[in-house]
């Protein structure tokens, strides 16, 4: 069995598209906000309303997208686990070298100190 590259270039571009995102919804919950604050400070009951209302609209489409952030995260990382488990019961013996070969670096880097 081979294994694949953590990193490949489309979830990569993935990951650059989705913190692209997550800044802009931000950005735009912030302006919200702050329309918000604005209005509150002129109390007209009809602008604050209208404020709250789209403060609320932006928030709940922010909450859904890092909800879907995070099972796509969940999902991945549960891959990976299931990927390395197969891995290890497939090729014992390579698991236990590549382990043995992590701790005599580690014990040698410690071991300097």
């Amino acid at each position: 069995m081979t294994m694949q590259p953590v990193g490949d270039n489309h979830s990569e571009r993935e990951r650059e598209a989705s913190t692209e995102q997550l800044k802009e919804d931000l950005r735009n919950l912030s302006h919200t906000v702050e329309e918000l604050i604005q209005a509150t400070a002129d109390d007209s009951r009809g602008n604050v309303a209208e404020m709250r209302k789209r403060a609320q609209q932006r928030l709940q489409a922010t909450r859904e997208r890092f909800e879907a952030r995070g099972e796509k995260l969940y999902a991945s990382a549960r891959e990976q686990m299931d990927a390395t488990d197969r891995y290890v019961h497939e090729n014992p013996w390579a698991s236990i070298g590549i382990g043995a070969a992590v701790g005599v670096v580690l014990g040698l880097l410690l071991g300097r100190r």
